[in-house]
């Protein structure tokens, strides 16, 4: 499995850089497209890698419902789009007017794309899934969340899933944001995939105070024994610092290539 860092919040090289995350994933004979960011970033930056992603790329799949995720989405079009139906509410931040969802509405986003909306684990094929709704099961995450939808309910952000790979019986697992838990995020993916081993973990994990969130999760990669780990964008230099020390993480860039 490769995977390229198109759009992160820190700039590699001479790339862009911007709040959001987009990863070019190149396995099982797919190429998809995990997030696009917000803007035209993880255009520009895959141009200057030498990428043609309008041509290349089979599947966009939209880990949820929020901007700095899915505004990228203007800038392709003709592909398959794989996400929960509830990505495309209206939701804000608590005390704020402004929408931090998609700026395109699900009937602009159908006219661009053949959408599948899953709530269920959604195979792209038998080594790469989708997971749908995330079960929370756990008592330390998802438990709060500072956002509401339109009616001004709670918005725990049930649309936060994350994409599974299947590698040597062993699973990578591929995180938007995380607002599900991580931990959540990974239990979910053990039970759907059957596979006990996590070989790595890569993406926003929503972490960002040192707090028993933080101490839990760590407890529990180290529980999992989890052998690569990579957080990145909205996981904040609080807990960044932590999994340094913890586990000797480097910061994740744009332009960067992981292989597995």
């Amino acid at each position: 499995m490769k995977l390229t860092v198109l759009t992160e919040n820190a700039a590699g090289g001479k790339l862009l850089a911007e709040h959001g995350l987009s990863y070019l994933i190149e396995h099982d004979g797919k190429n998809i497209l995990f997030d696009t960011g917000h803007s035209s970033v993880f255009l520009v930056n895959s141009i200057l890698l030498g990428i043609s992603l309008p041509e290349i790329v089979d599947t966009i799949l939209l880990s949820h419902g929020h901007w700095d995720h899915g505004n990228g989405l203007k800038f392709l079009n003709n592909k398959k789009l794989i996400t929960h139906p509830k990505s495309f509410i209206k939701r804000y931040r608590k005390g704020s007017s402004e929408n931090i969802g998609l700026s395109m509405s699900k009937e602009e986003i159908e006219a661009k794309y053949h959408l599948v909306e899953s709530e269920s684990p959604y195979y792209i094929t038998q080594n790469i899934i989708f997971l749908g709704e995330i079960p929370r099961e756990n008592t330390f995450e998802s438990k709060s969340t500072s956002f509401i939808d339109a009616q001004g309910n709670d918005d725990f952000v049930p649309d936060d899933s994350a994409m599974v790979i299947i590698q040597n019986n062993e699973l990578i697992i591929i995180s938007g944001c995380a607002h599900a838990g991580i931990c959540n995020i990974t239990e979910y993916a053990k039970k759907v995939s059957g596979i006990k081993n996590v070989k790595a973990i890569i993406g926003g994990l929503h972490l960002k105070n040192r707090n028993a969130q933080l101490q839990n999760t760590i407890e529990y990669f180290k529980q999992i024994r989890v052998e690569r780990l990579f957080p990145s964008h909205c996981t904040e230099l609080p807990a960044l610092s932590v999994f340094y020390n913890e586990f000797n993480v480097n910061q994740v860039k744009t332009g960067q290539k992981l292989l597995f």
